[in-house]
């Protein structure tokens, strides 16, 4: 394999582990390394990284703002499908590794490379996730993925391999941090070190979005969303686009305690692992979107949705996102929210989001209907032939189970 790499493009951060990556792809396969950076709403600061990239050995740096892609063509579909991971994960991480793969995939084939290169470790889900994306657009580029394969074991022996040839990293690297974080403009995780210990409360310290709800104002904050089509489009009131929708919703949930997430969760690669995850407005988003929901799906649809909404939760968790399946579950919740169009007004509240209202062009909710006092549409006699009809079977199978019993 190394004889037919010329030309790789790494997906950069700029951190410890991909500043390693590069000299060593230079020393494994004598290529030239291109670097590319995907800002996705983690806030990092990104100034310098193209002049520590080519120090480091790559022959330039591609830089891109995929935020509003992110949100638009990724996260609403996502919230269009009212998908949760095992009840608790609103798919943070797993979200956005698509997105960055593709781009990937988009310089490699520009540059004429022969393969991509990513930071990801061997125990995790990135990685399938990551390559899944590169199997789906482009099955020719090959992809190296330097934790599985390398002899290095530890950050001590990144740095000193970095050191041995005077290349520059963050400080932070010899002061690192005993956990773990990623983030993107949906969500943060937070994982490893201490947060591995199961059997207590996480230290305070760990959370970054949002604060306790023992700490969250006494008083109730309100907040209405108005959506389109299922998409959310307005800020009580305010037209606003996707990205600044989830940064406000981000401030205003954080700073009342929503969104915090403890779980166990199943990784595909076969361990449980812990994680902490934090998704202010999403957690938000994601609950309007299912009150609007409520009056605007038929029974049968609203139903069915959830069902699949599981399954689809387990295809971008799995890093599936350009499978022929997940794409027809896309189309599939976008027909059945096309009616999904109105506001709904929520009650933020020491951690808790609270239903306050709710109204929609095309509600199917009738107060008059679910009026008991009103027998015009449907009388309470109208019952009597269709739970006549509806207990059937179980009256059926009383009737032989006694005929069985007497005969004996």
């Amino acid at each position: 394999m190394a004889k037919q790499i010329k030309k790789v493009v790494l997906a950069y951060s700029g951190g410890l582990d991909t500043s390693a990556i590069i000299p060593w792809l230079i020393d494994t396969y004598h290529c030239e390394v291109i670097c590319a950076c995907a800002d996705v709403g983690q806030e990092e600061e990104l100034d310098g990284l193209e002049e520590r990239a080519k120090a480091s050995g790559a022959s330039k740096l591609y830089i891109k703002d995929l935020t509003d892609e992110l949100c638009e063509d990724y996260i609403w579909p996502m919230i269009k499908s009212g998908t949760v991971y095992e009840k608790k994960y609103l798919l943070g991480t797993s979200i956005a590794r698509p997105i960055v793969a593709k781009w990937l995939v988009d310089i490699a084939e520009q540059e004429g490379a022969d393969a991509v290169a990513h930071g990801c470790t061997g125990k995790g889900n990135d990685q399938v996730r990551f390559e899944n994306t590169v199997a789906a657009l482009n099955p020719d580029l090959k992809v190296i993925a330097p934790w599985r394969i390398w002899d290095f074991t530890s950050r001590e022996d990144l740095i000193a391999y970095l050191d041995s040839k005077k290349i520059a990293y963050p400080d932070s690297a010899k002061n690192p941090k005993l956990f773990s974080r990623d983030r993107n403009i949906w969500h943060i995780s937070h994982e490893g070190g201490p947060i591995e210990d199961i059997e207590n409360e996480p230290d305070e310290s760990f959370w970054v979005l949002s604060v306790s709800p023992e700490k969250a104002p006494d008083k109730a904050e309100y907040v209405e969303i108005g959506f389109e089509a299922g998409a959310p489009v307005s800020l009580n009131g305010k037209t606003m686009k996707p990205a600044d929708i989830i940064r406000k919703l981000n401030k205003i949930g954080g700073r009342n305690g929503i969104g915090r997430c403890d779980m166990i969760e199943n990784r595909l690669v076969g361990m449980k692992s812990h994680g902490l995850y934090e998704t202010p407005g999403g957690s938000i988003l994601m609950f309007a979107h299912a009150d609007l929901q409520s009056i605007t799906l038929d029974r049968d649809t609203q139903h069915y949705s959830t069902v699949v909404a599981e399954r689809y939760s387990e295809l971008v968790y799995n890093g599936q996102w350009f499978s022929p399946l997940c794409s027809a579950m896309n189309k599939f919740f976008e027909e059945a929210d096309k009616n999904t169009t109105g506001t709904v007004k929520l009650k933020l509240y020491k951690g808790n989001i609270i239903s306050s209202g709710r109204k929609a062009k095309y509600s199917l909710y009738s107060e008059k209907i679910a009026s008991f006092g009103d027998v015009s549409l449907y009388d309470h006699k109208d019952a009597t032939g269709f739970i006549r009809c509806f207990t059937l079977p179980n009256r059926v199978r009383s009737m032989m189970e006694q005929q069985v019993k007497e005969s004996k």
